[in-house]
């Protein structure tokens, strides 16, 4: 059984402010650190749950966060950007079930660093006028290769707002969220450990049915700002729905993902 861990940073227990998360920061050293060993954890609980191949792909930022010295030899890593599929990169080789650690929620959620993908561009995502944050859209990647999303772990906001969307998931709290920048951590220990075991269950269960979302599918962006709906209106495929928002129809999940994260790379011509 061929797993895949899908890493992200900001919601691993000890992390709750962006210094922590940016690239050339003493703190972003610290918390890639702790990054690292969640996923180690993730992949000690795969192997315990019966995984026999484990992929684990760094999904934050440039996707090339985690030292590769640091992980657990028994996988293999999916590091460095521009790909496809992004933060599911992996899930086209034969995957029978995804995990998703560190991740957090959406946009305009409560939770800590809340954001979907690009916080300078994006306001909101909506798919067909279901608002979505990266759980959500990468989970819905995974459902088009028809792979469910077994386990998810972050805050207490990451897990109300997807508990819905993956309801067979186990999901492990590693902090509570008291505002975008604050909250109540458990140990990096402790997170390990609830991390280990609760990948373990997720592999010991039947696997669910994968999310399905219905395409052709309807993309609304409500941007940061006009001049970031100017700019995303450039491509043709784009209509302005408002002064602050675009939309577009897209063929499958995938071929959605894919335009989201051109824009995300366009929008840095505005920074």
């Amino acid at each position: 059984m061929k797993i895949l861990i899908s890493t992200d940073i900001e919601g691993v227990a000890g992390v709750v402010h962006h210094q922590q998360v940016r690239a050339g920061n003493p703190e972003y050293e610290r918390a890639r650190v702790l990054m690292t060993h969640e996923a180690n954890a993730a992949i000690a609980g795969a192997f315990d749950g019966g995984a026999t191949e484990v992929l684990v792909n760094d999904s934050h930022g440039d996707f090339r966060n985690m030292a590769a010295e640091q992980l657990d030899a028994r996988a293999q890593f999916v590091l460095g950007k521009p790909r496809y599929l992004g933060m599911m990169a992996g899930v086209e080789q034969g995957v029978a079930a995804v995990c998703l650690v560190g991740y957090h929620s959406r946009a305009q959620g409560r939770g800590i660093l809340a954001h979907t993908i690009n916080s300078f561009a994006f306001r909101r995502v909506l798919f067909n006028d279901a608002e979505v944050g990266e759980a959500a859209i990468y989970g819905a990647l995974a459902g088009e290769y028809g792979v469910p999303v077994v386990m998810g772990s972050g805050d207490d906001a990451f897990i109300e707002e997807h508990r819905p969307l993956f309801p067979q998931a186990v999901f492990v709290q590693t902090k509570r969220a008291t505002g975008h920048t604050s909250g109540v951590s458990l140990s990096p220990e402790e997170s390990r450990a609830a991390i280990r075991a609760g990948v373990s269950e997720a592999l010991r269960r039947p696997l669910p049915v994968a999310l399905r979302v219905a395409a052709p599918l309807q993309v609304r962006i409500e941007t940061q700002g006009p001049a970031l709906a100017d700019l995303f209106c450039q491509w043709p495929a784009l209509r302005r729905m408002a002064g602050d928002e675009v939309g577009f129809e897209a063929p499958s999940i995938e071929a959605g993902v894919r335009m989201i994260n051109c824009l995300s790379a366009m929008s840095s011509m505005l920074r």
